[in-house]
């Protein structure tokens, strides 16, 4: 059905409700005594459903081709799990289009977390995703993936209500309540799109080139570069919404080349010129190297200098062999490119640490990678821009946004 003024907001709940049913009858009556509805998605194989679904677990399995029977029969979990996550996914975009949807729940362990997640994923940006999970303490990138899935660690395992559970539930009730009924802003469609890749060491760099695209008339999306932050403005890029990229900051490379705890992912700066989408590039944070706690750093990196964020981050500087590889790696990534690129190349510094006289200082580490791109950038296909000044002078950041403003202009 379409949404109408008169709609009351709806919760969708997917989950095991052969393990975990009470659980969800207890949420789902915190979520309607609230005044929103409740949708339950039951995505068990095994034992009796402990509390009554809307979608059974019979339509979950048959939204993915399969029968449920069949799976519980067969004995392994692994492939119940993901063919229940599908379905579940299925289903959960078909209420989505049906205007039945304003926001999406579950509980669990690793495989609720894994079916549910599954589901969460598959929903645009912006549609409220609440996990309530054993493992959100850990790694969640598994399940979050590159989008807004919020997770809620659930301290102790979701089995029963007690003390402890009951009142972290009733907090997730309240919060998808919240979520379910929060204002639906509307999209500035008229202003085209922006992304940019930002790292604390360029903020000064991207902040006034975002500022100078808006009163040119953009909206950007600025992605923190933190391993998941470039994948996910990969994501973005690769959805065709965006007219123009603005890769200040292709840190991630240098966490992927010397084994740093934020890689880049595979198409890290290859999406934009793939599709032929204009991008300014240039080489922030490519003198550092992210490596997590100061105390717990690989062995190899204690001789280099080390610069300590703080007790949870520290960052050792590239070394000349690494500059002279990322070259190579930018070079190829760039030469590909179907559409135009201008490749921004500050020679006094990729990030204030390494300007002249900053403890970070290499002159011969900077000046690998920039013979490197010298030698092998295609200059029929990219613009190379070398600039005497670091990377957060405002005249660079001026003069990179109005370039990708010119590219997008044609």
């Amino acid at each position: 059905m379409s949404e109408s003024p008169d709609r009351r907001a709806t919760v969708v709940l997917v989950g095991t409700l052969d393990t975990k049913g009470r659980e969800y009858a207890f949420v789902r009556e915190h979520i309607t005594a609230r005044g929103v509805d409740v949708l339950l998605i039951d995505a068990g194989i095994l034992g009796d459903p402990l509390t009554d679904p809307d979608v059974t677990r019979q339509e979950v399995a048959a939204a993915a081709g399969a029968d449920v029977q069949a799976l519980a029969d067969a004995g392994d979990r692994s492939a119940a799990i993901e063919v229940m996550g599908r379905g579940a996914t299925e289903i959960v975009l078909r209420l989505k289009a049906e205007g039945r949807l304003d926001a999406i729940g579950a509980l669990g362990g690793t495989g609720g977390t894994t079916i549910a997640t599954h589901a969460m994923r598959a929903l645009p940006v912006g549609v409220p995703k609440l996990m309530v999970s054993t493992v959100a303490s850990g790694d969640t990138s598994p399940y979050v993936g590159t989008v807004d899935v919020t997770m809620m660690y659930s301290v102790v395992d979701v089995a029963g209500i007690n003390r402890v559970s009951a009142q972290i539930l009733v907090n997730a009730a309240g919060t998808l309540v919240g979520m379910a009924t929060a204002p639906k802003l509307p999209l500035d469609e008229a202003r085209p799109l922006v992304a940019a890749s930002m790292w604390g060491v360029t903020t000064p760099c991207v902040t006034t080139a975002r500022e100078r695209l808006e009163e040119l008339g953009y909206d950007v999306l600025v992605f923190h570069q933190t391993g998941t932050g470039g994948d996910s403005m990969e994501a973005l890029i690769r959805t065709g919404l965006v007219e123009g990229v603005l890769d200040v900051t292709p840190t991630e490379l240098v966490g992927e080349l010397a084994g740093g705890v934020w890689p880049a992912g595979p198409e890290r700066l290859e999406v934009a010129g793939r599709l032929g989408i204009p991008q300014v590039v240039s080489l922030g944070g490519l003198d550092l190297i992210a490596l997590g706690p100061p105390d717990s750093m690989p062995e190899q990196f204690r001789s280099r200098w080390i610069y300590r964020h703080d007790e949870h981050m520290a960052a050792a500087r590239t070394t000349a062999e690494e500059g002279a590889s990322l070259a190579r790696v930018i070079a190829r990534k760039l030469n590909a490119a179907t559409g135009p690129v201008a490749l921004f190349v500050p020679l006094r510094g990729f990030s204030p640490l390494s300007t002249p006289g900053a403890d970070f200082h290499d002159a011969d580490a900077d000046a690998a990678l920039v013979e490197g791109l010298r030698k092998l950038i295609d200059p029929s296909r990219v613009e190379m821009h070398e600039v005497e000044c670091d990377i957060n002078d405002p005249d660079l950041a001026i003069a990179m946004a109005e370039r990708l403003y010119e590219l997008m202009a044609g």
